[in-house]
């Protein structure tokens, strides 16, 4: 089985496993926050060893019986090795390019993974009148403790990609002193700490012709299928006239979940406000050149809590950061990420 060589895009403060920052750098053939991005979700190597990570199901039922879908990496383990629980993205689950480069990094250092979907993301539709949405601590804090009660040999770090960043993050703000209890460390990953500029970002020019549409033709389908199971839940014919994630959260994600309307879901559930409250190390990684996480809308340093540590690398897109080096260095891989990250997390426990 191959294994990676010391990652160059890591710079140690006091040695290889307390990484001072992300410094990432694109193959000169990647040009740009979009080509970076789509590239590594459809051509990227996801794994560096020779045959990819597999996955085996556990089904939870949830306080409102209902289910979540979690799935562990098969690869053995110490019996108290740490456990990663990694939370997906929006339409995200095990199968994301992001997921699979994490489970190999895991395998790797020897530690336990799991990913806990979100509900109506394992490919079976959930039973609940809801769905997930960006701010869901909720069901993060319930996940977690589920984790630390079936594992309590375990020690948890939690990592969070994108809409499962932000929702972590937002769980740690308002946890505050009790994450502690739960996990040594909590990473977001391209999160949109601040739902509005991210969701306002989206919705134009490019994003909205790729990214938008591409969302939208997952989202649409399970929201009418939810329409099904819960008739006059909401109104149908609107939602198949949305053509932005605004209108399908205003007619959906906002309603079901206990906001007024967009403009209050992506208030109240945005992450950044509560960054100075968070009591446990967290890490915010985010490239400027993202092409839906304005830069500008990323927290600064004087706005977060002794806690938090920000990494802004110039380029990597969202979700993106392939890398052309070693065996893979054409189509390149997306281990870079999950390497630093993971490394980060790792020296907190």
């Amino acid at each position: 089985m191959h294994r990676p060589t010391a990652n160059p895009h890591i710079r140690p403060t006091e040695g290889p496993a307390a990484p001072a920052r992300f410094n990432y750098r694109a193959p000169r053939w990647l040009p740009g926050g979009n080509a970076q991005t789509i590239w590594a979700a459809t051509l990227s190597r996801r794994h560096l060893a020779q045959q990819p990570p597999s996955w085996r199901r556990e089904r939870w039922t949830t306080p409102d019986h209902d289910f979540v879908d979690v799935d562990f990496t098969r690869h053995p383990v110490p019996e108290h090795a740490p456990l990663l629980v990694l939370f997906h993205g929006l339409e995200g689950s095990s199968s994301s390019q992001y997921a699979v480069a994490f489970a190999d990094f895991a395998c790797q250092h020897g530690l336990m993974m799991a990913v806990p979907h979100f509900r109506g993301c394992s490919g079976e539709l959930n039973l609940a009148p809801r769905a997930y949405h960006s701010g869901d601590h909720e069901e993060i804090d319930w996940i977690l403790a589920r984790f630390a009660q079936l594992h309590p040999k375990r020690p948890l770090l939690a990592a969070g990609v994108s809409l499962g960043g932000n929702a972590l993050l937002r769980w740690a703000g308002e946890a505050g002193h009790a994450a502690a209890q739960r996990v040594k460390a909590v990473a977001a990953i391209c999160s949109p700490l601040d739902l509005a500029a991210g969701g306002h970002a989206i919705g134009k020019g490019f994003n909205r012709l790729v990214y938008t549409r591409m969302f939208l033709s997952t989202m649409v389908p399970k929201a009418l299928r939810k329409l099904e199971q819960h008739p006059g839940l909401f109104d149908g014919e609107a939602l198949r006239a949305a053509r932005d994630l605004y209108a399908f959260d205003n007619l959906f994600t906002a309603p079901l979940h206990g906001f007024k309307h967009t403009e209050d879901y992506w208030t109240r559930a945005s992450a950044k406000p509560v960054l100075p409250d968070i009591r446990v190390p967290a890490l915010a990684l985010n490239a400027l050149n993202d092409p839906f996480v304005p830069a500008a809308s990323l927290p600064q340093p004087h706005a977060v809590g002794p806690n938090v540590t920000l990494w802004h690398p110039t380029q990597g897109g969202h979700v993106g950061f392939p890398v052309a080096a070693g065996p893979f260095r054409f189509p390149g891989h997306v281990r870079a990420m999950p390497d630093a990250v993971g490394t980060w997390m790792m020296a907190h426990l």
